[in-house]
């Protein structure tokens, strides 16, 4: 691929502006778990620690403006309607205004190091024959290279912006063994990367930083659908995009860091006990939703097991339009892999487990007993109501797919979306999402609904 860039040659001793450098990383990391004892233990907390969020009303004036499409002040200039956020002029810094945005691009550059990580150890991992095995050519191998040259350019934006204090690259684990887990694994860390941004983006106070993370994250976007496409799934199966906590990425997130170097900054985000879908859909079957105990231990992410489907259920075997699942542009299946009323078998840990960097964060809840399973997708945030049995050794449980839309023609519940146990069933919308955090008992886990 071509590419042009600013400092390259344009006449006979004449170059233009120098390239800013790119952060160091190494793509030759070991991927072992952490083994040792952590010196340090739980999230990053301030020396005051309040007693939460409250719940307030509408502000009285989030409904003055009478949207009826005239002009209602005086314009700064011609063709320049009144309003907006760093509109007024001024010079804008990229740079974090408050212990918020830290924290939020902190997490932002940690997931990014991991994709970095993650893209290059795949490349490693597997031979030539095994991505040929998978449908997957040179090109396409190209392309997982590319998306983590990618990773290189969001990892040195966001500690750009952070300063001296931003996160370095750590060691990671993975549970795949073979390409198409690999290729699952990327499909679904990509769409809690991207959830997790879109969740905390438009709550920023450095609306510049903002800017230039929304132009990274819609990267990340096109990554996604590239792996969906990968795993033979139709690219984008919903009309809307949904965004998450930053708590709710990080819980999927830690559990493959084994540890980090000395000095890493931490984050304040929770660590929730882990939440397991055990008849999660899997994609490489003819009748995904038959699954049962077909992912491998991952967490929350519940990545497909590719071993436990059998030549005559897969349909990797398949030519047969709306059957076969090999890499494709786009695959629409006959069978979908979830339906509404679908019974959803769970299961979920205690809190108290050690995750993350050198197992310093402590999965924790403050929610009260399990009742109800939370469905995040697109612009809804509904409810069902879960139905529990404890064996002794850790929660079980079950609960029903709802069937709602977002809007008409568009199921709610589809593509790879997100589900928690909760305590109860507050109504939320997307802006103010983060609020469910409290009454999080368990997960979030990714649901392979379409």
């Amino acid at each position: 691929m071509s590419q042009t860039t600013s400092s390259e040659t344009t006449s006979a001793g004449a170059t233009s502006t120098e390239v800013p450098p790119a952060v160091s990383h190494s793509a030759s990391l070991p991927h072992t778990p952490y083994s040792g004892t952590a010196t340090t233990t739980g999230a990053l907390t301030a020396s005051s620690v309040g007693p939460g969020v409250p719940t307030l009303g509408v502000a009285p004036e989030a409904t003055l403006y009478p949207s009826d499409g005239e002009l209602h002040e005086p314009q700064p200039g011609p063709y320049i309607p009144a309003g907006g956020v760093g509109t007024n002029g001024s010079v804008p810094v990229y740079n974090v205004k408050s212990d918020f945005d830290f924290e939020s691009l902190a997490l932002a550059l940690y997931q990014e190091y991991m994709e970095l990580d993650l893209f290059h150890d795949g490349l490693a991992r597997f031979s030539e024959a095994d991505f040929t095995a998978a449908g997957l050519s040179a090109e396409d191998r190209y392309l997982i290279q590319f998306m983590a040259d990618q990773e290189v350019g969001h990892a040195t934006m966001l500690t750009n912006i952070l300063g001296a204090r931003a996160p370095r690259q750590c060691v990671y684990n993975y549970p795949y063994t073979t390409v198409h887990e690999f290729v699952d694994f990327c499909q679904k860390l990509t769409r809690f990367g991207e959830a997790g941004v879109y969740g905390f983006l438009a709550h920023l106070d450095s609306r510049e930083a903002a800017t230039l993370l929304t132009q990274a994250i819609t990267t990340e976007a096109r990554q996604q659908m590239i792996f969906r496409q990968f795993e033979g799934l139709f690219p984008m199966p919903v009309w809307f995009e949904v965004g998450i906590s930053q708590s709710w990425a990080w819980t999927l997130l830690a559990p493959h860091i084994s540890s980090c170097p000395d000095n890493q900054t931490r984050l304040v985000w929770q660590n929730f006990p882990a939440l397991y879908i055990e008849n999660q859909p899997n994609p490489f079957r003819i009748n995904g939703s038959a699954a049962i105990n077909e992912t491998i231990p991952s967490g929350g992410m519940n990545v497909l097991n590719s071993h436990t489907v059998n030549k005559t259920e897969s349909c990797l075997n398949s030519t047969s339009v709306g059957i076969n699942c090999n890499p494709g542009i786009t695959r629409n299946r006959t069978e979908p892999l979830s339906y509404p009323g679908r019974t959803v078998y769970l299961s979920w840990d205690h809190p108290g487990k050690p995750v993350g960097p050198n197992n310093s964060y402590i999965t924790n809840t403050t929610a009260g007993d399990p009742k109800y399973v939370v469905w995040a997708s697109q612009l809804n945030i509904t409810y069902s109501p879960l139905n529990v049995s404890d064996n002794g050794k850790g929660m079980h449980g079950t609960t029903i797919q709802p069937n709602i839309s977002t809007y008409a023609g568009d199921p709610a519940i589809n593509g790879t979306i997100f589900i928690a146990i909760t305590d109860s069933d507050p109504y939320l919308t997307t802006f103010n999402f983060s609020s469910i955090n409290s009454h999080v008992v368990a997960g979030p886990a990714l649901y392979q609904a379409g």
